[in-house]
């Protein structure tokens, strides 16, 4: 079941959600089996999820989540900045990846 949640189809749930639910957190976890994970999560954040879930580099990817450090870059300097660097997860990755 890899890709069950396309970044077309993150936008509309998302979308639909925000809709009628305009004060309702809105959380969106999903798994990167398909390698379409990221787009997803980018979708989703830009349709209105205040929560994306993503997981640290060295752990990221097929049955886990999106890349934290994807995400951090290709939101850097935009208002969907998770604030955090790709810089300041090198460490992190690297202690997973041992």
């Amino acid at each position: 079941m890899a890709g069950l949640l396309k970044p077309r189809a993150a936008t509309m749930l998302v979308s639909a959600l925000r809709k009628e639910l305009p004060d309702m957190p809105i959380h969106v976890h999903t798994h990167d089996t398909a390698g379409s994970g990221l787009a997803s999560m980018l979708a989703a954040a830009e349709a209105g999820a205040d929560i994306v879930d993503v997981a640290i580099d060295a752990l990221s990817g097929l049955t886990s989540q999106p890349s934290m450090g994807a995400l951090a870059a290709v939101t850097q300097g935009t208002d969907l900045s998770i604030g955090v660097t790709v810089d300041a997860l090198e460490p992190l990755n690297a202690y997973w990846e041992q």
